[in-house]
């Protein structure tokens, strides 16, 4: 095996050596194993070698600290507690399995830290895991990937056993303080399937908050079972103002039921408002589908109309050349006018970000491809922690965010205007 100093060894940046780290020492390292034929990565690879003997000096320094004394010193001679050999164990690793001796004393006193006991993974085989799964990948999929890239045998239950130990993280983020106010609250629901006696379709709801700085913020995550009425609503939106939610501007969704007048109990100053586009896919699912971007065209000037009169107007139009054909596109209307109108009050800027809940359709979309690459799942819990972890990986680099903040500060400075003084208490 290459020797190596191991106190040298430290987390690396990209393309140099960190500081700490001999570059020649590193390049000699890499000679040596290639002269010899050995692999980088792979079973019994340079890695693997290198983690071994990192791991076990550092479990060695461990029990030098315990002890108060170095390995070969006469001190241990003294009758009192002393080094009692090793014991082979195997941890999971980036690398791979790797097999290292951990030291014992005499009265079993030693715990060690690096790789405490009964620890079979290292923290960072924890935390591909959890990506893997945050991507949609299911437990076998998971499974055959580290055994293929690590050569590492993993079984679905320890796979499980590790993406479990994020519901404790998700309770603490379902229950974290929230900000006073917000301008605008988008409503929305992905659907999943939960095999509950037998697979049903289950509506995940997902409430996504535009802070008074421009970012965004999803607030948290419900499961419900399709007849959510003001019952339902009232509780998500209690919960929402008992985390610290004192007002909200605007309430944007699809028209679900009962929530209007759950909005009106919580927060009385809010303008609920209907998603425009899930108004018009409604439409689209009572017409034919050759009629479709003919009644896209109609019902256009009615949502881009410049007063509620306007569009008034242009509605009756639109009844007189399709309520015959299609009563049920105009009774679908004339029910959600109440909550599709509100916007038509409002500026330009506001306008085209209130309209619709596309904020919110991108998160949807990260969501739906974990969702869908599940299938369906066992239960209520397994699927929240699906979503939950899709939810948690989005804007990993934070670029979104930045792009996030440049396109509401337009309409930021509308609802300042429009909102007179509301808005201030988020920025104490």
């Amino acid at each position: 095996m290459v020797a190596v100093d191991t106190a040298a060894v430290a987390k690396n940046g990209p393309g140099q050596p960190a500081e700490g780290v001999d570059a020649e020492l590193v390049a000699q390292l890499v000679e040596q194993a290639r002269a010899a034929g050995l692999q980088l990565t792979g079973d019994g690879g340079l890695l693997q070698q290198l983690t071994k003997r990192v791991l076990e000096s550092a479990l060695e320094g461990e029990i030098t600290d315990h002890l108060g004394y170095d390995k070969g010193d006469p001190a241990g001679k003294n009758g009192e507690n002393s080094r009692n050999g090793v014991r082979a164990k195997t941890v999971l690793t980036d690398v791979g399995p790797v097999e290292i001796d951990v030291p014992c004393d005499r009265d079993g006193s030693f715990t060690p830290q690096i790789v405490r006991k009964r620890q079979r993974r290292l923290s960072g085989l924890d935390d591909m895991v959890i990506s893997l799964s945050a991507k949609g990948l299911t437990t076998g999929e998971i499974q055959a990937h580290l055994a293929e890239v690590y050569g590492a045998e993993v079984s679905r239950q320890t796979i499980s056993t590790i993406t479990d130990k994020v519901v404790e993280g998700m309770t603490e983020w379902q229950n974290r303080p929230l900000d006073p106010v917000y301008p605008v609250i988008f409503l929305d629901a992905v659907h999943v399937k939960i095999r509950d006696g037998k697979v049903a379709n289950r509506p995940i709801y997902l409430a996504l908050a535009v802070t008074v700085e421009g970012t965004r913020d999803i607030l948290g995550l419900w499961a419900g079972d399709g007849g959510e009425g003001a019952k339902f609503w009232l509780q998500v939106l209690t919960e929402l103002k008992n985390r610290g939610v004192a007002d909200a501007c605007m309430v944007v969704s699809d028209g679900l039921k009962g929530l209007p007048d759950a909005i009106a109990e919580v927060w009385p100053e809010a303008v609920v408002q209907t998603c425009v586009i899930h108004l018009l896919r409604a439409s689209f699912r009572y017409a034919g589908r050759q009629h479709w971007d003919a009644i896209a065209k109609a019902l256009k000037p009615v949502y881009t109309a410049p007063t509620e009169s306007a569009a008034r107007a242009r509605f009756a139009e639109f009844t007189e050349a399709w309520g015959n054909r299609y009563p049920a596109i105009v009774r679908l209307w004339e029910q959600a006018w109440a909550e599709f109108v509100p916007f038509l009050a409002f500026d330009a800027e506001i306008r085209t970000v209130v309209c619709s809940t596309n904020a919110i359709e991108s998160v949807n979309a990260r969501i739906r491809r974990a969702v869908r690459a599940r299938g369906h799942f066992p239960n209520e819990a397994a699927a929240l922690k699906c979503v939950y972890l899709a939810v948690m990986s989005l804007d990993p680099t934070g670029q979104g965010r930045r792009r996030w903040t440049m396109r509401w500060k337009p309409a930021l400075n509308a609802f300042d205007i429009t909102f007179e003084g509301r808005l201030s208490a988020g920025r104490k």
